[in-house]
């Protein structure tokens, strides 16, 4: 989801750039949250009342195929519409995709979006600005997210919008499940090789991926997709609920690298006034996720609050598109 996801990004408020202005009437926005696995959308009226949703296959924006975010953003708004008992095209669409905060592809996204008739009016943003956006509308807070990749986004009290993380899993995405297992990968092979401390993650690789050897997995690993090795880190979060030493050290990094994220964040948008709400989003740190629990406990040694539901960033989207949530409000 987060993958330099706010980059270029960072200074330009969304409540300026997208959204009804002056005279304009927007009467339904479909909002769109749409990352590399799926895509969710919101039908929603002028009033703020959700009028239907939907689900379905999502993509990552490129520039240079950006066809296939286009083409997953316009399928979910379709089925969204269904659901309402809406007839296309509505008057705006805010999407919010995963690789949208590079202005190529973001721009690129946009054009093959406006020709293909679900919207008289076509915005594509970050599906972190979408996020934040449900959390705290227009006024101040700290984002999250943790993933496949990561990533920490805010807003100061005198607006200022910065961003830590969001580099890729090439250098970055630190303390996110891509992290967590290859991270994993590496220990096993130190254990096999007698270099480091036995663990029960070797076992747990070769079983998952249905290998005989760490061998095998360096095959494997050679054409492995960031998802896939993405895909190992549950089974960090299981071993270290059983008692793998090994695994609880991975598991114990990847909070502390996330914890890094949101303190550096803060500091870049300080001083605040008070201390300011932090809002989690991502499978690892939703309600039910591996690692929310441990990182609110230090999130809660900085004297920060987090914010108390699952954040929702199709409907964020949606709020975005319907301009609603403007002038500090909280939506």
């Amino acid at each position: 989801m987060a993958e330099s996801a706010v980059r270029g990004q960072d200074s330009i408020r969304e409540q300026d750039r997208f959204g009804p202005r002056g005279d304009d009437v927007t009467r339904i926005a479909i909002g769109v949250d749409c990352g590399g696995t799926k895509a969710r959308a919101v039908a929603m009226d002028a009033s703020g009342q959700e009028l239907g949703r939907a689900q379905g296959p999502g993509a990552v924006a490129t520039a240079a195929e950006p066809g296939a975010a286009a083409a997953a953003v316009a399928a979910v708004c379709r089925d969204a519409a269904v659901s309402a008992g809406l007839t296309l095209p509505v008057d705006v669409v805010w999407a919010g995709i995963t690789g949208a905060g590079r202005e190529a592809a973001r721009s690129a996204v946009e054009r093959e979006l406006s020709d293909g008739g679900v919207a008289r009016a076509a915005h594509v943003g970050t599906d972190v600005h979408a996020a934040f956006h449900d959390a705290f509308g227009a006024g101040p807070g700290a984002l999250l997210i943790a993933g496949t990749g990561s990533i920490a986004y805010g807003r100061a009290e005198d607006g200022r919008e910065g961003r830590v993380g969001g580099w890729g899993h090439h250098i970055g995405d630190e303390g996110s499940a891509y992290a967590m297992g290859r991270e994993a990968l590496r220990r096993a092979a130190r254990a096999v090789d007698g270099r480091g401390s036995k663990t029960t993650l070797v076992d747990d690789i070769l079983l998952e991926l249905g290998v005989s050897s760490m061998d095998d997995v360096v095959t494997w690993r050679a054409t492995a997709s960031k998802g896939e090795v993405a895909a190992l880190a549950p089974l960090v979060t299981a071993a270290a609920a059983a008692g793998d030493m090994i695994a609880r050290e991975i598991q114990g990094k990847a909070v502390e690298d996330l914890e890094r994220h949101v303190v550096a964040v803060l500091e870049k948008l300080g001083p605040w006034s008070k201390a300011p709400t932090v809002a989690l989003a991502g499978g690892l740190l939703r309600p039910g996720g591996a690692l929310r629990d441990p990182l609110i406990r230090s999130l809660s040694r900085q004297l920060l609050t987090v914010f108390g539901r699952d954040l929702d960033p199709a409907l964020g989207a949606a709020k975005l598109g319907l301009g609603l949530g403007r002038g500090g409000s909280r939506p």
